[in-house]
C-alpha cells in the first residue's frame, strides 16, 4: 500500500502539471477575444467548445478504459493534446485558433477519467472520499499558480508568452506521464450487461445532472463572462488575473477543506444545498454592482462551488458504483456536465447580446436555484427512504 501511495505521488504531479497548461490562458482568454473584437456570441462558441469535444469523448474514453484498463495510454494523450492546444493557439492568435485550440483543449480533458479512476485505485473504499477530495485539490492547486503566473507576467509576455507556457507545462505533464508506472494490476471482469445496469444507477445519473449545472454555471461565469465585467468595468490585465486568484485560492482551500474532519461539521447534504444557493446569490450580485473590488470578493463564492459542491458530486455520484465499471460511470458523469459546460456559455452569450449580461446572469442565477430545490427534494425523499 505504501509503494502504490508513493507512486500515486507522481501521478499528482502529472495532474499539477496538466491542469497548469489546461488553465493559464483562461482568465484573459475572453477580455483578449473581446480586444480583438470577438462577438459575445463567437465568444461564448469558443468557451463552450472546450465542453464540446469532451461532450462527445468522455463515455467513449470512459468505455475503452473499461475494457482495456489502459490508462496511461490515455494519461500521455491527455498531457500531449494539452501541450498541442496552446501550439494552435500561438500559430493562430485569433477567433479560430482559440476555437480549434479549446476543442483540442476539450479532448485532453476528455482523458481525466483515467487520471481520475487510476488514482482512486490506489485507496480503499472507506478513503475514496479523502481520495476524491486530494487529487481535485492537487487539480485546482495547477490551476491557481497558473492563474498566479499569468497574473504576474501578463503584462510582460502577453496571451502569445501565456501560451508558450503553456506548451512547456503540457511537455512536461507529458514526460512524467511516460514514466508513470501502475502500482499493480488492475483488472475486473468484464460484462457489458453488468456494466450499463450500473450506468442506469439514479443516482450517478442524478449527481451527474447537478455536476452539469456546477459546472455549467462555472464555465459561463467565473471562467469567462466575469472576466469581461471586470474588464468593462475598467480593471485591468493584474486585477483580472487577481479575480482568478481569489477564486482558485479559495477552490483549493475549500478543496482541502474536504480532506479534512472539519467538512463533518455539516451533512453533505447541507453543503451541497448551501452551495447551489450560493452561486445563485453570486449570479444574482456579480452583474449588479458597480465595484471591481466587490466582484474580487464574490469570486470565493465559485470557489465554494468548485472546492466542495463538485467534489462531493462527484463522490455521491461515484460511492455505488462497482469496480468494474468505475471508468465508464466516470465517463458518463463527466459527459454529462460537459454538456453544461458546452451550452450554458453559449446561452449566456446569445441572452446577453440579445438582451444584457444581467438577463443571462439572473437565468443562472435561476437555474442554481433549481439545483439547490431538487437537493432538498431528493435528501428528504431518501431520509425518508431510510427510516
Amino acid at each position: 500500500m505504501k509503494s502504490a501511495k508513493k507512486k500515486s505521488y507522481l501521478l499528482l504531479c502529472i495532474v499539477f502539471f496538466f491542469w497548469y497548461a489546461q488553465y493559464i490562458y483562461i482568465p484573459y482568454q475572453t477580455p483578449y477575444l473581446a480586444a480583438i473584437n470577438i462577438s459575445t456570441t463567437m465568444i461564448g462558441m469558443v468557451v463552450s467548445a472546450y465542453g464540446f469535444s469532451q461532450l462527445f469523448l468522455r463515455l467513449p474514453v470512459g468505455l475503452l478504459a473499461n475494457v482495456k484498463e489502459k490508462h496511461k495510454i490515455f494519461i500521455v494523450l491527455g498531457t500531449f493534446f494539452a501541450g498541442i492546444a496552446s501550439v494552435i493557439r500561438i500559430i493562430e492568435p485569433n477567433g479560430t485558433g482559440f476555437l480549434v485550440g479549446n476543442i483540442i483543449s476539450g479532448f485532453a480533458s476528455a482523458m481525466w477519467i483515467s487520471f481520475m479512476v487510476l488514482f482512486l485505485g490506489f485507496y480503499p473504499k472507506s478513503k475514496k472520499g479523502y481520495a476524491t477530495s486530494l487529487i481535485i485539490m492537487v487539480n485546482n492547486l495547477g490551476v491557481f499558480l497558473a492563474f498566479l503566473t499569468g497574473t504576474l507576467l501578463y503584462d510582460y509576455i502577453h496571451m502569445v508568452g501565456i501560451c508558450v507556457l503553456s506548451c512547456f507545462s503540457g511537455l512536461l505533464a507529458f514526460i512524467l506521464a511516460i514514466k508513470l508506472k501502475y502500482p499493480e494490476k488492475i483488472h475486473h471482469d468484464f460484462n457489458y450487461h453488468l456494466l450499463f445496469s450500473a450506468l442506469c444507477n439514479r443516482k450517478l445519473l442524478f449527481f451527474s445532472f447537478l455536476a452539469l449545472i456546477q459546472q455549467g454555471i462555472q464555465m459561463s461565469t467565473t471562467m469567462s463572462f466575469t472576466n469581461q465585467i471586470l474588464s468593462d468595468l475598467g480593471g485591468n490585465a493584474f486585477l483580472i488575473g487577481i479575480s482568478s486568484i481569489v477564486y482558485m485560492l479559495s477552490s483549493v482551500l475549500f478543496a482541502k477543506l474536504g480532506a479534512t474532519k472539519w467538512i463533518n461539521l455539516m451533512r453533505i447534504s447541507s453543503w451541497v444545498i448551501l452551495s447551489f444557493l450560493l452561486l445563485a446569490l453570486y449570479c444574482i450580485l456579480v452583474p449588479q454592482v458597480s465595484s471591481v473590488y466587490i466582484i474580487l470578493l464574490l469570486q470565493i463564492i465559485p470557489g465554494i462551488g468548485t472546492g466542495i459542491l463538485f467534489s462531493f458530486l462527484n463522490f455521491e455520484a461515484m460511492i455505488d458504483v462497482p469496480s468494474y465499471a468505475r471508468s465508464a460511470a466516470m465517463g458518463l458523469f463527466q459527459a454529462i456536465y460537459a454538456l453544461g459546460m458546452t451550452l450554458f456559455p453559449i446561452i449566456v452569450g446569445i441572452i446577453s447580446l440579445k438582451w444584457s449580461m444581467i438577463i443571462a446572469y439572473f437565468a443562472l442565477a435561476g437555474i442554481a436555484i433549481i439545483g439547490a430545490i431538487l437537493s432538498m427534494i431528493y435528501w428528504l425523499k431518501f431520509r425518508k427512504q431510510t427510516t
